[in-house]
């Protein structure tokens, strides 16, 4: 089987390279050789290749920064994704795609948002996700759309990264306390996604076969929910910081974006479907922090 991973050097980029199985062939180009901002030569190198399976990590995923640049948003997350679908169906291959929780609003008032809700996004960056997740459930090849929410890892920019620079730099963090939602770790969400295509493809059918009858939306995120204060007190007890920190309220944090208060995500569907569950946050966040001593991850 041959795979290609974009978005390689991302958090869940590189958190699947380096758990995909050995019998696969897996093509990772660098920007040198495959531009994803060139959908030309997207599909140049895919008619080239024709990889069986695309698994698509890379994003445009700069919340704020998507406010001004709305055309780069909607090309990395709509319309590359598309790209790669559509070239797929001309040879039965299949893809894997990454949305998020931005889809929604965060109204809803108890409770994780399934996959049935109906999405109201509220930004550029949730708008480009949700347009990349409608262009592909209309396509023609099968696809697996993993929705996640507040990725982290040692690798790359994320809030864990800012949180441990922030923590040994202040003796004081304000930090919103009113935003809930699952803090996932990328290394959970490589290991769920090979935990899938393990279950899907393992019948001998070809990919195109073995993937479209599980073909669809699904939620994955690690397990149970707290808010952005919760989780940075969570990282700094692990790691003995002392920073001093203040609960703030959305509104006291500026933003061009509003960020959804209620960012919970239900993982039922993924669970029944494929008996797949994540660990709980601070599970993960445990496990993450100990690679502090040596893995990037």
């Amino acid at each position: 089987m041959k795979i290609l991973l974009t978005g390689i050097h991302g958090q869940v980029g590189s958190a699947i390279s380096r758990r995909l199985p050995s019998y696969a062939t897996v093509l990772a180009p660098p920007r040198s050789e495959l531009d994803l901002a060139d959908l030309v030569a997207v599909r140049k190198w895919m008619h080239q290749e024709q990889p069986d399976l695309v698994i698509n990590a890379a994003a445009y995923t700069a919340v704020d920064k998507a406010e001004q640049e709305p055309d780069v948003a909607f090309l990395l997350n709509a319309e590359l994704p598309h790209c790669l679908s559509q070239c797929l169906a001309e040879w039965q291959g299949a893809l894997v795609h990454y949305s998020t929780d931005y889809v929604f609003d965060g109204t809803r008032i108890q409770g994780g948002y399934t996959e049935d809700e109906p999405p109201h996004p509220l930004g550029i960056y949730g708008k480009s996700k949700r347009q990349g997740e409608v262009l592909l459930m209309e396509s023609e090849a099968p696809v697996l759309i993993f929705r996640t929410s507040w990725v982290y890892s040692l690798h790359g920019r994320n809030f864990l990264k800012t949180m441990l620079k922030l923590g040994q730099e202040r003796d004081e963090l304000r930090i919103v306390n009113d935003q809930w939602g699952a803090p996932t770790w990328a290394g959970s969400i490589a290991e769920a996604t090979i935990a899938v295509l393990q279950k899907v493809l393992t019948d001998g059918l070809p990919v195109n076969a073995a993937v479209r009858p599980y073909s669809g939306l699904y939620h994955m995120t690690n397990g149970g929910s707290t808010s952005w204060y919760s989780f940075t007190q969570r990282i700094f007890e692990q790691c003995r910081y002392t920073t001093h920190l203040v609960p703030i309220s959305s509104a006291e944090y500026p933003s061009p974006v509003i960020r959804p208060a209620n960012s919970r995500l239900d993982n039922g569907k993924l669970a029944r479907t494929f008996e797949v569950r994540l660990p709980d946050w601070e599970v993960a966040l445990d496990q993450c922090l100990s690679g502090l001593s040596g893995n990037s991850e």
